[in-house]
């Protein structure tokens, strides 16, 4: 039984000493200290044996198998930290993944650089709510209440109860023509201030009109201002956000919030004016509408009539974006297509 003992010793031995995986050496480990061992047949067979035979083999079989724990504990150790390197190994001559780095909107990158350019004229820059109430969307801006800008085609209205006291009912701003008297409510002029933002019209969306989109507005209030503030600015802002000299060119038009108002061009950025077919070749693109602040909207703001003058005007912000970039469809820019944003 002794020899018998030593035979399973030096035979575990050799065989854990040879190169082994996790799967072998699980393999082994079963062979020679699981329950149906032959080592463990030994110690459950002690019972057997002569008392002078039990103090001899039980002694030995339990050091050996304790030995043995030791022995398969060690390389089981021994691989796991192999395994762990190999899964830590790096190729590094092997080419990397492509990284996909984050791209700027096409309205961001508009939005900021006219943002620049009007903070370099001494503009401030405002924000306003989405949802706004009637008073300033509609009152406050001298919409009279039977212009059809109020209707359900044009607006998104949240809430319009038919017994509602003048100005209460809620909307979806339908342009950011509201902010103007909420900002003067609360400053005095002299002023300038820029205010981008989302407005909402309900109507049906084609490559040239979308539900939301964005607008800028730029609102200039002091005692003497007057068109030609208005056209030194606009050629001014034009000029720096195509890199090239621009001309503005008015063309009267009703808007109910100024007196005058007018339509204002701007020289193709396609043909520089020499006429094209982007341009239906008069040399012109229309832009948006602009004019001087009506009296009525200063009173709305709380200021004294005829003291003030100041001049207002706004444009899409999607419309400039698809004149700098050339894009033929409004509906891309919120398609949110990221092959569309990757490309700028």
């Amino acid at each position: 039984m002794e020899k018998k003992i030593k035979e399973i010793w030096w035979k575990a031995k050799e065989e854990i000493s040879q190169p082994q995986t996790p799967e072998k050496l699980s393999a082994l480990k079963v062979k020679y200290l699981g329950k149906k061992s032959e080592l463990n047949q030994i110690l459950k067979n002690l019972k057997n044996l002569s008392a002078e035979e039990k103090k001899i083999i039980g002694p030995l079989a339990n050091q050996i198998k304790n030995k043995l724990k030791e022995i398969f504990s060690q390389k089981e150790e021994e691989l796991a930290s192999v395994v762990d390197a190999e899964k830590e190994w790096i190729d590094v001559t092997a080419p990397a993944q492509r990284v996909r780095p984050g791209k700027l909107h096409p309205l961001t990158l508009v939005q900021n650089q006219i943002e620049d350019i009007f903070t370099s004229l001494g503009f401030e820059i405002v924000d306003g709510p989405d949802v706004e109430t009637e008073f300033y969307n509609f009152d406050a801006i001298n919409m009279p209440d039977d212009h059809p800008g109020r209707d359900m085609q044009d607006t998104f209205w949240i809430s319009k109860k038919e017994n509602r006291k003048k100005g209460e009912g809620v909307v979806m701003r339908t342009q950011t023509s509201s902010v103007q008297v909420r900002y003067m409510e609360k400053h005095q002029p002299p002023l300038r201030i820029i205010v981008p933002g989302r407005v909402f019209r309900n109507e049906a969306t084609d490559a040239s009109h979308e539900h939301t989109f964005h607008q800028f507005e730029a609102l200039v209030v002091d005692k003497k201002i007057s068109v030609a503030n208005f056209l030194f600015v606009a050629e001014t802002f034009f000029s720096q956000f195509f890199g090239e000299k621009m001309k503005v060119r008015l063309r009267p038009s009703y808007f109910p919030f100024v007196e005058p108002g007018f339509e204002f061009d701007i020289s193709c950025t396609n043909c520089g004016g020499k006429g094209c077919s982007t341009c239906s070749q008069t040399g012109w693109i229309e832009v948006g509408g602009a004019g001087m602040v009506h009296q009525n909207v200063f009173q709305a703001a709380g200021y004294p009539r005829n003291k003030y003058q100041g001049f207002a005007w706004g444009f899409g912000l999607e419309r400039l974006a698809m004149m700098k970039y050339k894009i033929n469809d409004i509906r891309l820019f919120h398609s949110g297509d990221i092959r569309f944003t990757e490309q700028f």
